[in-house]
């Protein structure tokens, strides 16, 4: 359910900036000779010519909708250019999308706070900027506007006595008697405007905008004039925005929330709502969520740009659905070692270019029950401590699906016909690393140390069955931009403090962080860079160390043995000795 968020005091300029057909663009830089024709990119799966999963403006002219396949929409435009997304492990790989997004949020995080919502949208909140420019060179001191900004769209702004739309926009924006709010709305104009042509100069790549008081009204402009095309919510403008809004427009009202509104309360417009009292919605719909829907009809949010241009986890999935349902253990298995291979790359990536580490790896499936009353009943998505390497990645979320599995078919006894377990499917498969936290200093030259063979030794055993439950993941998504749950995920295995604390005030804490390292893929080249360049006397200590761990990896996954005083006073020592015995180099 939404929560309230208060407003937050004094006006903000928020943009949210969003991609024209991002993949078609992607594709036409690539190949410059599909620029002006009708582009479509299509999945890699053939079956009448391949979903459709992007649609150039061009193609859409002709009546060309993305529910088509390709053979659909060459019969509805035969001129039209399908490209194939690119395919990887037997599935789309959008690597070339992904980075090309990265792109365009490096330019636009010059300005302002970033936050990357997904692969081809952004939200920028650009106050301190609009202040700054307010300060300095407020726009109704310019002699010139640029013509880019001229063409922007003011909502409930209309061209009078027949003027040129350009002239309006012109005298809106230099006015000298606008309030505060409308001029650092100006600036916000002319800011994303140079923003966006920045884009088009460095990428190539078209954009549009929508510049407003907060991220709701933000996102809801950016849809009203593409493409390459900007549009602006004044506060004046904004009553008349939502008032014949369709309630299922509007974000998080797309779902149950907003049928039940529907149906409950006769709601079909965001502007229906404010016929009900705020004490009216918190009774019907709780107390936050109440406070939500009364805010949202008055275009209040207090929702914050948040920090971040990199994404909050990583993940990676395919669907298989109809007859293309898996129906073994072995053909699961193998399209889960394919998904953690690619997930296992961008994992290794992330360190080494962001040097960043993910603590939690987490299965998803889709699954029905043929001839079961009960083939409605959802796979448990299960989550366990994240081991870097390929191999470990693809054990561990194997035994992951196993303990789903036997959950699914509800009990541990299923009896199997060679490698096909009775009367299950699985339609989709997805795995996805969480909990990514920056690398703190002195971890990465720990890590150096340990890197080699796992020394937690072999996961072939079963899973326990009460691994930890997962919040259900899309299949195809292939990572996640979006914030965290306030609620994170506090209860996981007893004593796997060792594999997914955060924190490292001390020097204990550090050396647990450390064990994450055990048995690197050496496919990470940060985990190759030093390796072996430890001093003599830092390799002595690492013996006391090993005597310590657990070596019998079932007690170590699932009970907490304490450790005496005195055996944590010796492996602190022996991590000082370690650490003081390391170049201080290797400690940055």
């Amino acid at each position: 359910m939404p929560v309230a968020r208060p407003d937050s005091s004094g006006a903000r300029i928020i943009a949210h900036v969003d991609l024209d057909c991002f993949y078609v663009q992607v594709e036409q830089r690539k190949q410059p000779k599909l620029r002006g024709l009708p582009t479509a990119v299509v999945q890699y799966n053939e079956w009448k010519g391949g979903g459709l999963i992007a649609v150039g403006y061009e193609a859409r002219d002709y009546g060309v909708k993305r529910s088509m396949r390709g053979d659909e929409a060459k019969e509805v435009c035969p001129q039209i250019e399908l490209v194939q997304v690119p395919v990887a492990r037997g599935k789309a790989d959008l690597s070339s999308y992904r980075n090309a997004g990265s792109e365009v949020v490096s330019i636009l995080a010059r300005k302002g706070r970033c936050e990357r919502a997904s692969i081809d949208e952004v939200y920028l909140d650009l106050t301190d900027a609009a202040e700054a420019m307010l300060a300095e060179t407020p726009p109704e001191s310019l002699d010139e506007v640029d013509e880019e900004a001229l063409k922007s769209h003011i909502l409930g702004l209309e061209s009078k006595d027949g003027n040129d739309s350009k002239a309006t926009v012109k005298e809106w924006l230099c006015r000298c008697d606008a309030d505060h709010r409308d001029k650092l709305l100006a600036c916000g104009v002319l800011i994303v405007t140079e923003l966006r042509m920045q884009v088009l100069k460095e990428t190539e790549f078209t954009c549009s905008a929508g510049i407003a008081h907060n991220k709701m009204l933000a996102k809801l402009a950016s849809g009203m004039n593409k493409p390459a095309q900007q549009t602006t919510v004044p506060f004046s403008s904004v009553k008349g925005l939502l008032d014949s809004l369709p309630i299922k427009k509007m974000k998080q009202l797309g779902g149950k929330l907003g049928t039940s509104l529907q149906n409950e309360l006769g709601v079909t417009t965001v502007g229906d709502l404010l016929k009900f009292s705020e004490d009216k919605l918190q009774e019907s719909y709780g107390f936050n969520t109440g406070t939500w829907l009364w805010n949202i009809a008055r275009g209040i949010s207090g929702e914050e740009v948040q920090a971040r241009l990199l994404p909050k986890s990583h993940g990676s999935g395919k669907s298989f659905p109809g007859p293309r349902a898996l129906k073994t253990v072995a053909s699961v298995q193998h399209w889960l070692n394919q998904l953690c291979e690619e997930l296992s790359e961008r994992l290794c990536s992330d360190l080494e270019q962001n040097k960043r580490i993910a603590h939690t790896l987490t299965l998803h499936a889709s699954a029905f029950k043929s001839s079961d009353s009960d083939s409605r009943k959802k796979f448990p998505s299960k989550s366990c401590p994240l081991r870097y390497g390929t191999a470990k990645i693809q054990e561990d979320t194997f035994n992951l699906f196993q303990a789903g599995l036997r959950e699914f078919l509800g009990s541990f006894g299923v009896k199997t016909q060679g490698s096909q377990y009775s009367g299950w499917r699985i339609t989709a498969l997805s795995v996805s690393a969480s909990k990514i936290v920056p690398v703190l200093s002195g971890t990465c030259s720990i890590m150096k140390y340990f890197n080699g063979p796992d020394k937690f030794g072999s996961t072939s055993e079963q899973l326990p069955d009460n691994f930890i439950d997962a919040a259900p993941l899309s299949p195809s998504g292939s990572e996640s931009y979006s914030t965290l749950n306030s609620t994170e995920l506090q209860n996981e295995l007893p004593g796997e403090q060792v594999w997914i604390e955060h924190s490292m005030a001390d020097l204990g804490q550090l050396e647990m962080k450390a064990n994450t390292w055990n048995g690197l893929d050496p496919s990470c080249s940060i985990s190759k860079q030093t390796s072996g360049q430890w001093f003599h006397s830092g390799t002595e200590s690492s013996s006391s160390l090993d005597q310590n761990k657990p070596q019998n990896r079932d007690d170590s996954r699932m009970r907490s043995v304490p450790i005496k005083s005195n055996q944590q006073e010796h492996k602190k020592s022996a991590l000082k000795d370690k650490v003081h015995s390391c170049p201080s180099f290797y400690l940055q």
